[in-house]
This record gives structure tokens, sequence and C-alpha cells, in this order.
């Protein structure tokens, strides 16, 4: 009589099930307790993402009254939304608004009173054409990109994916902000960080990295600024 040895990949498979349960059960409850979730849900922000810009723009002073502002990556809306409040007289969500918002995202956004959304991938030149097109001839005073690729996991293709959409990112503001503009771009510490400083470095004045309170402290993520364009050539 032969017998068969149990193959673990049943016990494997649920293992790996328990695992992803205790996973998505602590970031679930992280999600749900963590402040800025409760605070966006209190003050109508669609995602707690809006606090990372609020935290930017209150230490460097960055939207002001009048602004031309371009948010690349903009779904599900919420910088958008906090640009909205800042460029309004009373800080209201709705009504009056003192400058111009043009949003752009891979994905559907929900409409956002007083903002241009168009919907399209910023690495496509018909969707920077439409930008152009949104922009009317004006230069933006200000570009805000949460723009992330999808991560694959494989850190040298992934490195690669964070320096192209901040290369493109770096590449608009030259071309389509005010000289003395400002530049704001989710990146990530990695084997691109130095490299993606660099090119800031190369195109703006003044480079400062902020880790905004909102960003988790197990996120990867910082934010580059680049203040005042590097004349090209």
């Amino acid at each position: 009589m032969t017998t068969q040895s149990k193959s673990p990949k049943p016990e494997k498979k649920a293992d790996n099930k328990a695992g992803n349960k205790k996973v998505n059960k602590a970031w679930l409850h992280d999600h749900i307790n963590d402040p800025y979730v409760k605070l966006a849900t209190k003050e109508g922000y669609r995602a707690r993402a809006a606090y990372k810009l609020k935290e930017i723009d209150e230490t460097l002073h960055l939207i002001k009254p009048g602004a031309l502002v371009v948010d690349l990556g903009s779904t599900p809306g919420a910088w958008s939304q906090y640009v909205r409040r800042r460029l309004s007289p009373g800080g209201a969500a709705v009504g009056e608004m003192n400058g111009t918002i043009i949003a752009l995202d891979l994905l559907p956004m929900e409409p956002i009173e007083g903002v241009t959304f168009i919907q399209g991938d910023f690495r496509e030149a018909e969707s920077v054409t439409q930008l152009e097109a949104a922009l009317g001839g004006k230069q933006a005073d200000i570009v805000v990109s949460d723009m992330a690729p999808n991560l694959s996991g494989i850190s040298s293709a992934d490195a690669a994916r964070v320096e192209y959409l901040v290369e493109l990112a770096i590449e608009f503001a030259q071309n389509h902000m005010k000289p003395q503009g400002a530049l704001v771009a989710k990146v990530f510490h990695g084997s691109s960080y130095n490299t993606v400083v660099q090119l800031f470095k190369d195109a703006f004045m003044v480079v400062k990295p902020i880790k905004p309170k909102a960003s988790r402290d197990r996120s990867s993520e910082t934010f580059l600024v680049g203040m005042g364009l590097k004349k090209l050539g």
C-alpha cells in the first residue's frame, strides 16, 4: 500500500487568506480611527489627502487669491476641494471663487463647483493638449501633482515609472507655469529619490522636501516643492 504525502498548498492558501484578513482588518481599524479620515469626513473632504496639501500650503504660502492652479492626478478630488476653498473669499466649498482650477486624472472624478475636469492620461500628448486648451494661453501659478504610478513591486521598474511622471510634471511646469510659480509633486523614498531631487534642483531655484503629518509614517511617500523656475538653456 502506498502512502501519499499531503500537499502543503491548501494549508498555505488558508494561511494566506488568514494573513490577508488580518492585514485588511488592521488597515480598516487604522483607517476608521485615523484622525485625518475623521476630520475629512467632518469637513467634507473626499479624502484625507486634503490635509497633506493643506500643510504644504500653510508652510510655504503657495496658493493665493486669483491663482490659476493645475491639479494633476486629481481624483477623487480632495486637493481640488482644498484649492477651491482657498480661492473662495470666505473659504466656502461652493459659491464665489477668485481663481481658476483645472484638474486632470486618468479616472473619472465627481464634479466640484468651479473646477474644470479633464479625464485623460497625462502621459499621452492628447491629454496635455486638452490641458493646454483649458489654460487658454494663460500660465499656471501653481501645479500640484498627486500622481503615482501603478506599482509592480519590481523596484527598478517602479523607480523608472515614478521618475518619468516627475519628469513630465516638471516639463509641464516649465512650459505652462509662470517663472515665479511652484510645483508640488508626490515622490517616494527609494532608488529613484536622489535622481528625482536632482531633476527638481536642475529646474527650480528653491527645492524643499516636505513629509506632511497626514502622510502615514509607514508610507515612503514624501513631497517635493520646487519654487521659481530656472531659465531653460
